[in-house]
């Protein structure tokens, strides 16, 4: 089998969700409404967030952020996919594969960081609610984005410099609708021990460890609600905790779901239908969750239509 250096001089092919052709028009209209869905949600949430001045609390700007990264995470990949479709082309360069690898290890770390900030902050609120104002004061929560933005690139980054160790056939069919550094492993024709040492190590250490300190966060909260007095005080604590952990299930459970079943699965075009889950319908679906069963957010895009049908 003819191998190569992975340069600028190889292509890949995207081979997509699949290779039935009757079935990319609607592959088309369905991608492309929930690309804009996606867009338009969390858009609102970052005008509301940014025009409400209620809103103005560490929970809230935790969801802006959260808001902003499903919208570059999704742009990563989803008008590519739609460009290959529409085009009836298969092909990405070299950069560009590297790029979309780099980048969705990026806002997919950034993610993670953000939901366990968000589930530190209901952990300090319900918990430690004297010292909420001290400890989740703005300067921390910036420093928090900041500290794992930075976590998230160095990581990518990481995986990216290792991937240009890596050799490919000549011709490299990716089954998937992005570049995604599960299956350019997979393909890879060089030895990739290093590569999957250091992906069980990062997954352990940026996947596992956040994981268990939201579940830790969040049995603490459980405990400090039971012993309210009040039965609607627990209600209204348990409602706003609920929706961060509805995200939390659908990133984690997904994800956690997609490296299990491409690890231990033949069928990658499985994984990869399994990867539209917390690569396309979970950022689509947090703009619903949060704003759904939030009063709040409700009264704060209220204010929002208002103001724009006033101008």
């Amino acid at each position: 089998m003819t191998t190569g250096n992975f340069s600028e001089s190889t292509e890949f092919h995207l081979l997509g969700l699949s290779d039935n052709q009757d079935l990319q028009p609607v592959l088309f209209g369905v991608f492309l409404s929930m690309y804009l869905i996606t867009i338009l949600g969390n858009l609102l949430i970052i005008l509301a967030t940014v025009y409400d001045s209620s809103l103005h609390t560490p929970m809230y700007f935790f969801i802006f952020n959260l808001s902003f990264i499903d919208i570059c995470f999704t742009t990563t990949t989803i008008p590519k996919m739609l460009v290959n479709i529409k085009a009836q082309v298969s092909s990405i360069s070299y950069t560009g594969c590297l790029i979309q690898i780099c980048f969705v290890l990026t806002f997919a770390g950034l993610e993670n960081g953000i939901l366990v900030m968000m589930a530190y902050d209901r952990f300090v609120a319900i918990c430690h609610p004297l010292r909420y104002t001290v400890i989740m004061n703005p300067k921390v929560c910036v420093i928090l984005v900041l500290l794992s933005l930075l976590i998230s690139i160095l990581d990518a980054l990481l995986h990216t410099v290792m991937a240009l160790r890596l050799s490919f056939c000549t011709k490299v069919e990716i089954p998937h609708f992005f570049c995604e550094l599960a299956h350019i492993l997979k393909l890879a024709c060089s030895n990739i021990f290093i590569n999957n040492i250091l992906v069980y190590l990062v997954t352990s250490l940026l996947g596992v460890l956040p994981l268990s300190g939201i579940i830790f966060s969040y049995t603490r909260i459980i405990s400090s609600v039971l012993k309210f007095p009040s039965a609607v005080g627990k209600y209204k604590t348990l409602s706003i905790c609920a929706s961060h952990l509805i995200v939390v299930s659908l990133f984690y459970g997904t994800g956690f779901g997609v490296y299990m079943s491409s690890a231990g699965s033949h069928n990658s075009r499985k994984s990869a239908i399994a990867s539209v889950m917390y690569t396309v319908v979970t950022p689509m679906m947090n703009p619903f969750i949060y704003s759904l069963r939030n009063k709040d957010m409700v009264g704060a895009f209220r204010k929002l239509i208002s103001r724009l049908t006033s101008l």
